[in-house]
Parts: structure tokens; sequence; C-alpha cells
């Protein structure tokens, strides 16, 4: 038996190649993932492994809990604890480290790096051992810097030049005194770093004669262990924290291991996907195949076969392609892998470099899921052919599904579809992320159902196209009732295509009414022609909103400015506003009172109201951060949206009480509206600063819609390997179709069917397949997305469903541009079949 099974695997080679193709897909997507992830989470580990080399213990500020009416806020780390640090036993040096988001601009005047990864530091004394100068000397003053040598090689700067740069909003012109090499992994992943004398590092970072973590390097002979107990004795209990470097690279690496695992699982989904749907092709293949050797599987049983050992046949074949698809799948992997490494170099992305990785996990789990999944898949078809009566198979009688099957099948098919539509529909009466899994697990649940009701649904589908085909005379009829002849085969064939048009949908649904949600909250909350902020998100200066209230052409301008505050024992963050303008710059409803911010008057939103029990009128007591304590009194409570939410006050009194005040955003109205001229007034009146975005309403938009529709495309780029093994699966069901109808082929062309009709007929079976498997899908897609949206419409309040009505008209068309390439092979090789061996075909 096992040799009649290698030369069964031999003597149908064809006919096999696709379910190799299909499963090498598959096995390709999951191993091209694992060395991808494994090489960039090997890449960040190393370069941050290197950052903690000059550190053997990092002494940090402990964060001081919030009590009664003290707002919670981290110590201050002062020389006098830097000099502590240094004096213990075991210390042979103590560095003391500033940082922050540090712009520098290219001599275009471009942004260098992304923004998140644009930092600056400071350089400790004449000669840091962190950042080796290669050329010049170390900083001194405002007006001079040092930037490291990629940086300096991309934008082309020297020793002497002057570069344009910001740390909070201002810009300012240092001259570059040096260049120094680092192994920081953002750096050599295409981020710049900036380093300023330690003086100047703290006053732009606003930590004026402090620090934000101070590094102590052991004497030759002291463990890290044994540094940090004296440094636990030497410096104030309760207000820092040490840890050793190995604990700190350790910690790192954990965290870059943890980040990766959801790019990682995330990716797998997808290739799990590919091999869902190659499972479906693959057990197609395998049922053909067996019923073409009906009568040879009946004659091995007749001379003594039994049942298991036929079984057991058609899984060693199985087991030859799985190893044979699985082997080529793994090389082609890992080409995939350290292809997606290259182009996230050539995009620029943040990752350093590394090489490739190939883990002994990744070969075996490989090869473990091309063996395994071509098997399973396989396992059915068997089982079903060793069950067939000898004697039957050997008359032709083949084993058709019987009345029994087809009921049990429905009714399976209709528990679960409904089971799955009933636990979707309860998901999106929940809130936020309670309802995810239950709509992951109806979703589950109604696609197996549809698809075990597919060859059910076939039929009245496909009979809803007889009028168009019937415009094709004999070969659109007979197209018809090669569509629906065997049910089973044609909805494994359209389910395949069914899942990867639903994913599709379903997400093109999401991302449009997100957008257009998005859209309408912006249009609905702002009044402000522009809003500025920094390119990373970053705080800005209070300068900003000064220099912005004094450009030509603005009428109106107020910041946004976060600070945080105890009221009733609990951390409440209020919003510093001007109260004079943030009624023409903002339009929110307001539900209760009038929108008044001024004095000891404030506005809260809806919901902060609801859990305070305020109402307007209603007066409440706040601690700031410096323990001042204030009675306000709420004017008004306003409908609060995802742009806009919380306490609002004046800035008037507000800034009082803040040491170190800072805005995340502000919003400005102009006398001309939005328009290029005023938008480059604006970026002029802040020097040009390439930190800093001006937006209009517009623009914003369209900064979200650049994110949706970067990860729609990925997704559409991941479920395409979907969509290509959905069409292997067609292009292999219609070559077996086609071998098994060459009799009756061969007499259609007896009786005066041309070639040409041969050919329109397979292609006409295959689109109306195709087109079948496109409607389901679609269907499925559009009701997950409006599932999906009414789950999320709990959390955002401007949620609306948009149906994309053309790009599903594109997606109908993809459906049939498949069917129609997948038929181009079989449709040839049915026209070329000669008649006359056709006909004497047993």
């Amino acid at each position: 038996m096992f040799r009649t099974a290698l030369r069964n695997v031999l003597a149908h080679k064809a006919r096999l190649l696709m379910t190799v193709l299909a499963v090498m897909l598959g096995v390709a997507f999951v191993s091209g993932t694992l060395v991808f992830t494994n090489t960039i989470s090997d890449a960040l580990q190393k370069s941050s492994a290197k950052g903690f080399d000059h550190v053997d213990v990092a002494v940090q500020a402990k964060y001081q809990d919030a009590e009664g009416d003290r707002v919670g806020k981290e110590p201050e780390l002062t020389k006098a604890v830097l000099d502590r640090s240094a004096e213990v036993p075991g210390a042979a040096s103590a560095i003391g480290v500033v940082g922050g988001f540090t712009a520098i601009a290219d001599q275009d005047g471009k942004l260098i790096g992304d923004g998140f990864s644009t930092r600056g530091g400071n350089y400790w004394g004449t000669k840091d051992p962190r950042y080796p100068l290669v050329e010049g000397r170390a900083p001194k003053g405002e007006g001079e810097i040092l930037i490291d040598s990629r940086t300096a090689e991309r934008a082309g700067y020297e020793v002497g030049d002057t570069v344009r740069m910001s740390v909070d909003g201002p810009v300012l012109k240092p001259t570059v005194t040096g260049v120094f090499t680092t192994d920081d992994g953002t750096v050599a992943a295409g981020g710049s770093l900036a380093l300023f004398d330690t003086a100047t590092a703290q006053k732009l970072f606003g930590k004026p004669g402090t620090y934000d973590e101070i590094d102590v390097q052991a004497k030759a002979g002291v463990t890290q262990a044994a540094l940090k107990a004296q440094l636990d004795e030497a410096l104030p209990k309760g207000v820092t924290e040490t840890t050793t470097g190995q604990k700190l690279a350790d910690d790192q690496a954990e965290m870059i291991a943890s980040s990766m695992s959801g790019m990682k699982q995330g990716l797998l989904v997808f290739a799990g996907i590919a091999l869902f749907v190659g499972t479906f092709i693959i057990a197609n293949t395998f049922t053909m195949l067996v019923a073409q050797r009906t009568k040879e599987l009946a004659l091995l049983r007749a001379v003594g076969a039994s049942r298991r050992q036929v079984t057991r046949s058609v899984l060693i074949e199985a087991f030859v392609v799985g190893a044979v698809a699985a082997v080529v799948g793994l090389l082609a992997g890992i080409g995939i892998g350290a292809g997606l490494r290259s182009l996230m170099g050539a995009l620029d992305a943040t990752v350093p470099d590394g090489p490739l990785v190939i883990s002994p996990g990744t070969i075996v789990t490989a090869l473990a899921v091309g063996v395994l999944v071509t098997m399973l898949a396989a396992w059915l078809p068997g089982r079903r052919a060793a069950k067939i009566p000898p004697v039957a198979a050997m008359s032709s009688l083949h084993a058709k599904a019987t009345t029994k099957s087809l009921v049990l099948r429905n009714t399976l098919g209709a528990l679960f579809s409904a089971a799955g539509i009933a636990v979707v529909l309860a998901a999106t009466t929940m809130s936020g992320s309670d309802g995810q899994a239950p709509m992951g697990l109806g979703a589950v649940l109604l696609i197996v159902g549809v698809f075990i009701l597919t060859p059910l649904l076939s039929r009245p589908l496909i009979a809803a196209a007889a009028p168009v085909l019937r415009l094709f005379g004999v070969s659109g009829k007979l197209a018809r009732q090669n569509s629906v002849r065997n049910p089973r085969r044609t909805a494994a064939t359209a389910s395949a295509l069914m899942i990867g048009l639903t994913l599709i949908t379903g997400m093109t649904v999401m991302a449009g009414s997100l957008q257009k949600s998005i859209d309408k909250m912006a249009s609905a909350a702002i009044e402000a022609d522009y809003v500025v902020s920094m390119a990373n998100g970053n705080p800005l200066s209070p300068d900003v909103a000064e220099k912005l209230r004094r450009a030509d052409g603005v009428t109106a301008t107020s910041p946004l400015r976060n600070a945080a505050s105890r009221i009733d024992g609990e951390t409440e963050y209020l919003t510093g506003v001007t109260g004079s303008t943030i009624g023409e710059l903002t339009d929110l409803r307001v539900e209760q009172g009038a929108f008044e911010v001024g004095g000891t008057k404030v506005v809260v939103d809806g919901d902060t109201a609801k859990e305070h029990g305020w109402k307007a009128g209603s007066d409440f007591t706040v601690a700031y951060e410096d323990g001042e304590k204030q009675r306000l009194t709420v004017a008004g409570v306003y409908e609060g949206n995802d742009m806009i939410r919380g306490i609002m006050l004046d800035t008037a009194a507000l800034a009082p009480h803040q040491s170190d005040p800072v805005d995340m955003q502000v919003m400005v109205k102009t006398s001309d509206g939005a328009s290029a001229s005023a938008k480059d007034g604006l970026e002029k009146a802040l020097g040009s600063n390439p930190a800093i975005k001006v937006q209009d309403k517009k623009d914003i938009s369209q900064e979200i819609a650049q994110m949706f529709t970067l990860v729609l495309n990925m997704l559409y780029g991941l479920l395409a390997m979907a969509v290509i093994v959905a069409v292997l699966g067609v292009i292999n069901t219609l070559a077996m179709s086609v071998f098994e109808r060459s009799q009756e082929i061969g007499m259609l062309r007896a009786i005066g069917l041309d070639r040409r009709g041969i050919k329109r007929m397979v292609r006409l079976e295959s689109l109306v397949i195709s087109l079948f498997g496109g409607v389901l899908g679609v269907g499925l897609g559009v009701f997950f997305g409006w599932a999906a949206g009414q789950l999320l419409g709990s959390t955002m309040a401007t949620y609306e469903l948009v149906l994309p009505w053309g790009r599903m008209a594109v997606f109908l068309l993809l459906a049939a541009v498949v069917g129609v390439l997948a038929a181009l092979w079989p449709a040839r090789r049915a026209g070329r079949l000669n008649m006359l061996q056709a006909i004497k075909t047993e």
C-alpha cells in the first residue's frame, strides 16, 4: 500500500501541483512572519542591550503616589543625589542623564526621522564615554551642539554648520561643534540624536539643575548587585529607586518581545487565513483524486485491502505532498522575511540593522504546519473513499450524498449560522472591549455555518444567474448545470474566495465608517480654523501660543493645557483654555447652563459631571499641583467627544499654580479663514519650524485617514495571499472537472459544439462559481462591518455606518476577474481535447 501511494503521487503530478502551491503559500507566510519578527526582535534587543554597556546601576526618581489633596509627582534627582551616587565605595563614575524630543531639520528644512525617533540629550563633561567623538569638540553653551554621524551623513552637515532645530516649540539655530558615534538603535533605524552640554540640556528639557536618571558605573571587581546595595544604603529612602543594568536590559528585551508578539500574532492570523482557505483546496483536490480512482480503490478492497489501508494510502499521499510543499514554503518564507526586512529599510522605518534570524522553532513550525494541514484536509476524502462498497465502485455506481447526510449537513449549518448571528447581535449590545471576544466567536460560528450551508445556497443563487447565462446559448445553459451538478465541490471552491472577500469588505466598511465619524467629530466640535501641535505629539512651549496670538490675521487663540489636580481625593486632569475666546473656537452642544469660562467659572463634559454628580451651578473644591485649593463653580455642562472633553477653566486661574506649564495644542482663528496664505503666515510666524504642525480640519481628517489607509492597504496586501490561494482553488477545481468530464466534452464536440463553445462553457462556469463566492463574501463582510460598528458606536457618539458601494462593486468585479483568469488554462485544455479519444475514455 505504501508503494501504491507513492506511485499515485507520481502518477498525478500535474493535478497535485495546485495543492502543493496552496500549502506552500500558507507555509511561506507562516515561516516568513516568524523569520521577520524574530529578526526585528533580535536586532532591537541587541541594540537596546548596547545602550546599557555603560550602566551598571541606574538611579531614578520614585513616583510619589497622590494622597488626599496632594497631586502625585516624581521627586527631582538633584546634584546632591548625583554626588552621593558617585561617592559610594563601589562606584567608578556617575553620569547625570537628561533628554527629550529634539527635532532637527535637514538642509531643506524638513524634519529628520519620523518625529518619535528624533531625540536630544546631554554630553557629559569634555569626554562622554557613551558617545565617542569622531570629529570636533564638546559643546559649550546654548549655541553649540553635537550630532550623530549618521544624521550628519544623511543631512550633509559638517562641523561649523548651523542647524535649524526645536525642542518644545521655538526655533533654535546652534552650531555643530562635533560629530559622535552611537549604538543607539533608533539612530541606526533612521532617527537622530543631538547632544547639548548638561546645563543647556537641563534648561531646554525643563529640568533646571536636575536629571532624568543617574547612570552609575562600577569599579573593577564590583558586581552590579553589590553596587546596587551600596546605592540603596546611601541614597534617600522612598525618594529614589535603583535598578541594575542587567535588569534594565532584560526588561527592555521583554518589552520588545511583548511589543513584537502583537505584530507576530497579527501576521500569523493572516497566515492562518491563507492556510484555512488552502484547506478547502486540499480537501477538494483529494476528494476529486479519490473520486477519479474509485475503481482502483475498489479493486484494492476486492483483493484484500482493508478500509484502514485505503485511508492510510491517501494519507501517505497527503504526507508526501505536504512535506514537499512545507520545505519549498519554508525556503520561500525565508526569502519573504528577508524581503520584508529590506522593505522596511527602504521605507526608512525605525528598525536597527541585524542578521536574518532563522530559529529551529521556525523550521519545525513550518514543516509541522505544512504536513499537518495537508493530512487533516485529506483525511475526510480518504475515509469517505474507504467506505464505498467494492461492488458498487467497480460497477461505477459512485456513492452520492444520501438524503440523510444532506439533512444532517443543512441542519448543522443552520444551527451554526443561527448561533453565530445570535452571538454577534448580542455582542453589539455590549460596550467597548467587553464585546470583542463574543463578536469574534460569533463571526467564526457564522462563517462556519455559511460554509456548511453553501451547497444548499448555491442552487438558488446560481439559478438567479440563469437569465444572463441564457444569452450565451447552449454554453451558458451547460455552465449553469455544471455549476450545480456537484454542490459540495462548488461550495468548497466558492468558500475559499468568500472568506477573503468577507474580511476585505468588513474592514473596508469599518474604515470608511470610522473616517466619516472622525470627519463629523472634527467639524462638529471645532470652530477654529487651525490646530497647532508638535509633530510627535509632545507638549508645546507656551511661547508658541503667544507667538500665534501676535501673528498677523489672527483673531482668536486658545491653548489646550493639561494639568493634574485632586478633586474629592481622586486625581482629575484639568484643561486650561483662554476663557474669552474658547467659545468661538469650539462648537460644543451645551446640555445645561451656559458655556462660560473665566475666573472661578468652569464648564464640564457630561460624563465627568455625571461621575461627580454635578450640574450647572454646582460648586466643588480643586487642589492644584502646588497644593493650593480653590472653589470652582460649574457654569455649564457640555457634550464631550474623543477630541474635546474634561473640566475647562481659564489659564489665568490655572497658570499661577503650575511650575512648568505646557500646551498640548493651540487653536487658532484667522480673519481670512482656512486658506493656503493664512497657513503659510502662521508657519512663518513660528519660524518655519519643522517640529510643529499647523493643521486645518481637513488636514486633521486626512492625517487620520492616512493611518487608516496605510493599515487598510497592508491588510489588503496580506489578504491578497488568501485570494491567490482561492484562485488556485478555482483553477484546480475546473482542471479536475474538465478531466472528469472528458467523455462528456468529447460527446458535446461530436454533436456539434465547437471548441469556442467548450471554452466559453468552462469560463462561464468559473465566472458563476467565483461570483457566487463574491456575493456571499461581500454580504457577510457588510454584516460584520455593521456589527463591529455597532460595538464601536457605544464609545464613539459620532459613529455612522457608511457602505462603500463603489468598493463593493470593485470587489465583485475582482471576483469576476478571478473567475475569468482561473478558467484560462482549464478552458484551453477542454477546447484541445480530441473528441474521439475523449469519447472512448473509460
